[in-house]
This record gives structure tokens, sequence and C-alpha cells, in this order.
């Protein structure tokens, strides 16, 4: 079966592709040349989306081919027509073969860590530059500084550059490993195939050349002719490779037959370079440094300064710099972004040292809902946050611990106070603020207008985002513990105020019910989301075949999601805006078949369906409404302040009343965690008043990216799905893992591991030893070190 074609281009988007698929990426675009950065993303994409053959015409973008690490172990081919610019094939993966129909610019295959890269012409300066892997076949010329700096790591095949023609100068200049060809096809009266003065600085690899060359460092390189055998028989194995690549196997035997035309240069080894006579520093200063910016020299008739040698390197009070271990004094990102303030990095770093049963556990401190929320509904704020996403790195999954936290146990309970505390709603943030409550020692009321607890995440949120037994396992852990419940009791302001009464503290988490109407004829036609959803719930919702969904926030999305299980065909959104729209619910209505249209007025409902203020008309079978939900605070007494349909609080979530609290979305619409994490504040804050205390926590400064070094990460490594894998991958931004690489490379040897009680560690810094170099700052993976400038001398 022949190969399926596609075209990647801006605003195109194909099926997705079968490993033998070939897409084709131009480089120029409505006559304008592409960006390199942009052709890249778009090759990225292609392997992304299942492309394995990727052809790309070129005008001169950079890097091309390289770093085409998203297909794993799976072969990938980049042909490149047209004009390949700088640093093609750079950083290339051992998944890679990137075949260049015409001649390469300079630095081809730098850094390459694998890829085989073939180019039908020439190239030019700076060929297999710091190559580590893979093989480049040049069918040509290359220009100067060809296979510098190449290294080879043992584990590996050492990386080999081959060149049908010669080599510009300062070939193989600092070769470290590796291994070069130059055929010198065309160039047999050329005095040096490998350019003027090759090898210099060489400490590894070797070259194979055919013709002459008489000049190449001795000092660092010495030259093996004839031939061993066994070097021959590699040399005739690798030329028939490298002819069968580029297309000429006819010279195979023309190149293969006469081992008398091939020599080699190898790098000496450190016992067979050649003695070099020592500049003592005295000699160099007066005969070098002076000469050149002493008097005579570039600045010497500019500045008289006291250029002497400094007889000391300063430490303690004279140093410039100070070192500081500043363990645990910064908030990681992801315990910064997480309105609940759960410790995420604390509990990874607990697993690492085998307490996942007590790290599972932490959750119950912050959260009744660890596994409901965390693992299943919320957004995962800390995951968007996490150092990690800098570098493309997946962030640490905090999904896996939040499922493994379904049983986690509950943690000891303080004393009893015998203080009352009367909670008026049972969603989020009410159980959130009354199990932090009753975990202080707390009597806590649950006065509640449904017949269940859970609020929105028992009768409205689709069973599709999270297993029912999940819910229903943490509700009844709650429902173990606070046992003074009321259910199905609306209150009143009379009702309210025998509460007030009754107990020393009243929070408000009654949350927003009371679904907002648009003021357009056809109303009578609608229904609301947060009325659909309940019944969907319960399994009792009938939609027709075409829905229309006025309102594409997130709970749109679940009304759309729902409504193609109940049996719709159709599911459209419309919004007057961007819909606002995010995450799983979003990712689910889309999947699901759901079309999403802005900016778009809704005019009347009709029995048609949906007529826009444009005239056009939206047919419609079922009618749903989520423009957003409000809170009923009829209950309330005037003296509380509200503001535009919502109770006015202060940062400890207290309001007018000093005895009155409100928390969740009867303040402030928001997520689940948000509800969650006022809960735990405002439960904070009113423990500190009943026992006269002004606790507090959270409100260290987070750290910041730059301190931590994501380079000890693997790029290529997907993020595993088991706590401990998990674990292991978490940067632990701002808590020291105790590696003791500050320690190792400290070069004053000025910092020391030290115990300390509870059996924790400390690295403490001798300044009396310390030089203020910043090697520990800049060398910490998890930055935990931080450097300042020394306070001035007196």
């Amino acid at each position: 079966m022949p190969d399926q074609t596609a075209s990647c281009g801006k605003g195109k988007q194909g099926k997705r592709m079968t490993k033998k698929d070939t897409i084709k990426i131009p480089g120029v675009e409505n006559d304008l040349r592409v960006e390199s950065r942009i052709l890249e993303e778009r090759i990225q994409k292609a392997v992304t989306d299942g492309f394995r053959q990727i052809e790309v015409t070129a005008y001169g973008q950079h890097g091309i081919g390289g770093r085409l690490w998203r297909a794993g172990d799976e072969k990938i081919k980049v042909d490149v027509l047209g004009t390949s610019g700088q640093r093609l094939g750079s950083m290339g993966f051992a998944n890679t073969v990137i075949e260049v129909f015409g001649p390469a610019s300079d630095d081809i295959g730098w850094l390459n860590a694998g890829a085989e890269i073939i180019v039908h012409g020439n190239a030019t300066n700076g060929a297999a530059n710091a190559m580590a892997q893979g093989k480049i076949y040049i069918d040509g010329d290359i220009g100067a500084r060809g296979m510098t700096m190449t290294k080879h790591n043992p584990r590996f095949e050492p990386p080999e550059l081959w060149v049908m023609g010669k080599a510009g100068d300062s070939f193989a200049e600092f070769m470290a490993g590796g291994i070069a060809v130059v055929c010198g096809m065309g160039a047999e009266q050329e005095k040096n195939v490998l350019g003027y003065r090759p090898c210099v600085g060489m400490v590894g690899g070797k070259i194979f050349f055919r013709g002459s060359q008489g000049l190449y460092s001795q000092a660092d390189a010495r030259l093996i002719d004839p031939l061993p055998e066994d070097e021959w028989r590699w040399l005739q194995e690798g030329l028939r490779r490298f002819l069968q690549a580029i297309g000429k196997a006819y010279l195979c035997d023309q190149l293969c037959e006469k081992r008398e035309d091939w020599k080699m240069l190898a790098a000496r080894k450190p016992s067979e370079k050649l003695p070099k006579q020592a500049r003592p520093m005295a000699r160099f200063r007066a005969e070098i440094w002076n000469g050149e910016l002493g008097t005579g020299g570039l600045i010497g008739d500019l500045s008289n300064l006291d250029r002497s040698p400094i007889g000391l390197t300063p430490t303690g009070d004279l140093r410039r710099f100070v070192p500081t271990w500043a363990n645990d004094k910064y908030l990681p990102p992801c315990q910064a972004a997480c309105p609940t303030g759960i410790p995420v990095q604390k509990r990874w770093a607990l697993i690492r040292e085998g307490k996942l049963d007590e790290a599972v556990d932490l959750a119950l401190q912050y959260t009744p809902f660890p596994a409901t929320v965390c693992g299943y509904l919320c957004p995962n704020l800390c995951m968007q946050s996490c150092t990690r996403n800098l570098v493309n790195l997946d962030p640490v999954d905090v999904r896996v611990l939040g499922k493994a936290s379904r049983e986690a146990k509950a943690p000891h309970r303080a004393p009893e106070t015998g203080k009352k505390i009367a909670v008026v709603g049972a969603g989020p943030a009410g159980l959130s603020v009354a199990w932090q409550l009753w975990l202080s020692g707390h009597e806590v009321t649950l006065v509640e207008g449904r017949k269940q607890l859970g609020g929105k995440i028992t009768d409205s949120i689709p069973k599709s985002r999270i297993p029912t037994d999940v819910v229903e396992h943490e509700i009844a852990r709650l429902a173990e513990n606070i046992r003074r419940t009321q259910l199905g009791k609306s209150l009143t302001r009379e009702t309210f105020a025998r509460l007030k009464k009754d107990h020393d503290y009243v929070v408000i988490a009654a949350g927003a019910q009371s679904p907002r109407k648009l003021n357009i004829p056809g109303m009578d036609k609608t229904v609301t989301a947060l009325e659909f959803l309940r019944q969907s719930k319960l399994d009792c919702a009938k939609v027709g075949e075409n829905v229309v969904i006025i309102g594409a926030g997130n709970v749109g999305c679940d009304a759309a999601t729902e409504a193609f299980r109940l049996g719709a065909k159709s599911a459209t959104l419309i919004d007057v805006q961007k819909p606002a729209s995010f995450g799983v619910e979003r990712q689910h209505a889309e999947a699901a078949g759901a079309v999403f249209l802005w900016p778009r007025f809704t005019k009347a409902v009709t029995d048609s369906g949906v007529e826009l203020t444009t005239g056009e008309i939206l047919p419609a079978d079922t009618v749903i409404v989520a423009v957003g939900d409000v809170p009923d605070l009829s209950f309330l007494p005037e003296d509380i302040a509200t503001e535009r349909g919502f109770v006015l609080v202060d940062d400890t979530y207290a309001t007018s009343d000093s005895q009155i609290y409100a928390i969740g979305d009867a303040v402030r619409p928001g997520l689940l965690t948000d509800a969650i994490g006022a809960g735990r504040v405002a439960a904070k804050a009113i423990d500190n008043l009943i026992r006269g205390v002004d606790q507090t926590y959270d409100r260290l400064p987070p750290i910041s990216y730059e301190r931590v070094k994501l380079q000890y990460f693997d790029p290529r490594a997907p993020m595993p799905g088991d706590p401990a894998s998990c674990a292991t991958s978490c940067a632990s931004c701002g808590a020291c893992r105790d590696c003791g690489l500050c320690e190792e490379l400290c070069p004053a040897q000025a910092i020391s591991r030290s115990q300390t009680p509870e059996e924790k560690f400390a690295y403490v810094v001798d300044a009396d030893r310390c030089i203020g170099c910043g090697f520990c700052a800049g060398a910490c993976p998890t930055g935990v070190w931080e450097i300042a400038e020394n306070s001035p001398l007196e």
C-alpha cells in the first residue's frame, strides 16, 4: 500500500497518522520564510502526532531534525530538500536518520547524540562539533574545525565522521574521542587532505585518511603507517556502509583495494606526550602579562593601577559573597500554588524515605477530600506550577498520590475544647472548615438544606469525572467523625439567629445554589445547568438530539458531556467572549464532540432553538443555561455586609460580624480547592481566637524557579505512574535531598554535614575556609543554597 502524504502548515491539522505516513513541512508560507523556531515546533508536532517519515523543504532554517525524542525507540526519517541552515541535526537522537539532498551549512551534527546524518554535498565549518554519538556521512568536502571537541562514552559506540573529499583547517582540534575518516577523493594532489595543523589538543580518538598530510600536531598525535590488520578490516567494512549511504557503492573497489593508500593519526596517550618546558609564573608575568598590560602595552599608558598579585584569597569577613544553607526557607512552587496549601513536596520526600503510609495520611491534615479532589476533580494547580515544566519535563503527577489517599487514616484529634461552631452548608467549603475545626477539638454542627453531604461533588459533578465509590468513601469518613448534622433544613433569619445564639461561631458555606437568569424571551423553555446536572446524576434527565448550551465555562462543558451521554447527537456551546473553560471539563466536552462558538449574543429562545442578535437561529431541542450561580443569602441578618450578592470578608474570611465567617462560593466563585483552602484558613482563624494565639502557616515566600537545577533529570524519561518513581522525579525545590554535592565540590572544603537532633541534618559553612565562590549555589540541584553579598566592613 502506498504511503499517505499529509501537509503541515499554519492553521492546518491532519488526522493522526500511522508510522508509514509521510508529512511534508514547507519552509515557506504565504511567500514568507517560516522562522526556525516555528519550523522546529511543526516538526516536533508531526512526531508527536505519529509521523515517522518527514520531508522538510528548507530555506535556511536552523536545527532541522534535532531533539526528536518523543518517538521513543521508533525510527524517524527526515528528508531535507532545499537549503538547510546551521546546526542541522544538532542534539540528534539515536532513533533519527536525516538525509540532506544538497550541501549543509555550519555545525552540522553539533552535539549529536546518536543520529545518522547523510549529506549529498559539501558541509561548511564545524561539522560534528562536540559530537558524542551517531554517524555523519558527507559526500563532499568539509570546512574548518570539523570533528572538534568530540567525546566518546565507553558505554556507547564512538561517534563517526565520514568525508568523501578533504577537510579544512584545524581538523580534530581538542578531539577527545570518536573516529574520523577522510577519503581525499578529488584531492589526490593536495599536500594536506586534513588541512592546516590538524589534531591540536587531541587527547582521544583516531583519524583515517587517504592521501598526504605533512602538517599535524606531533605533540598530540602520532602517525600509524601501515594500518594494522584489525584497523584495515574495520575501515573496509565502514567504507562499504558509508558508500552505500551516499549512493556511491560503485567506488568501493577503488577505496578498499589498497591498504597502503591509507594512514591513521591516533591521539597520544599521556605517557606518550612530548615533554613541554613549563613557564614559571614569574616569567609569564614579566614576559606576557606585563608585556600586554604594563608600560608600552595595551593599557599601560591609560592606567597606573597596582596589578601586582594578590597575596591571599579572602575568607571570613573579607569575603565578597557569603553562602547560606536556606533549607525549607521557601515554599516550593507546587505548595505555593495550591489554594489548600497541601505540602506536596513534603509528601514526595516521605515516600523517598519509605514512608508511603505517612505521606498518604498527611493529606488529611489539610483536606477531607485527598482522593476525590486531588486525585480526580482538581485541575492540579500544583502540577501546572511544577518547576519541571520550565524545560518541558513532565510535571510530577500528584494525581497518583491523590488516588492513593483513598485509604488515608485520619490524624489524631486535639483534646476537646467545649466550643460550639455551626457550619451552614455541607459542600466542599463547609465540610473543609468542619473537618479542620473538628480536628482542632471543637464541637461542630453541620446544617445543610439538602438531604446529603457533599454539595456539588455529590449532586451535580458528572459520574464520568470521578468513581462514585471514592466520593462515598470520603463522605462516610466525614460522617463517622462529624456526627452532629441537620440535613434537609432550610434557614430563615429567625432560625439563623437561634443558630448564632446557640454557638460560639457560625461559618456560612451555603455555596451558590441559585442559577443566574437571562433577561430574554423564552427562558421558560430552558433548563439551568445546575438542575440539568443534578437530574443527570440521578439518571432522570432527558435531552433532544440537538443541544445548545448558553455559557461555555466548565459547568457548560460538564452539561455538554452529559448531554452526549444521554443521547444527544450534537451539543453547541455559545458565549459572549472566549470561553473560560479549561482542564478536564473542556477536554471531555471536546472529546465527546462539543462545538464552541464565540462571540455569540442570545436574543431569544424559541421553539426552533436559540435566536442570536444577528438573526441566526441555532436549532435546538434542548437549551441549557450555564451562565453562573449566585448564593441565596436571604437568611442572613441585614447587618452582614454583602456586595453584588456575595458576602464581604477579610483575609481570614471574617464578616462584618466578628462571630460569623463566610467561605466558598458564598464569598466568590472558585475552584473546589479554593473552597477547601478557604475552609482551612477560616478554621485556623477561629481556632486562634478560641485559644488566644496568633499562629500562621504557608506564609513563606515561594522559591525562585531559577534556583532549581533541572539539568540532573533525563528529558527523555516519561513520567512514571507509581508513587515511588514519581517521588524520585520531584526536584525538591527548596528542600535539601542530602546529596552531598555541595560538600564534594567545594574547592576550599568549607562545607560539612552535621547531624542534628531528631535524626535530622544540616550543612554548615566554615567561614574561615569559605572563599565565597558560589559553587555550592551554582550546582545545588534543589536550590537550597543562596549566595548574598557580604556586609561591608566598618
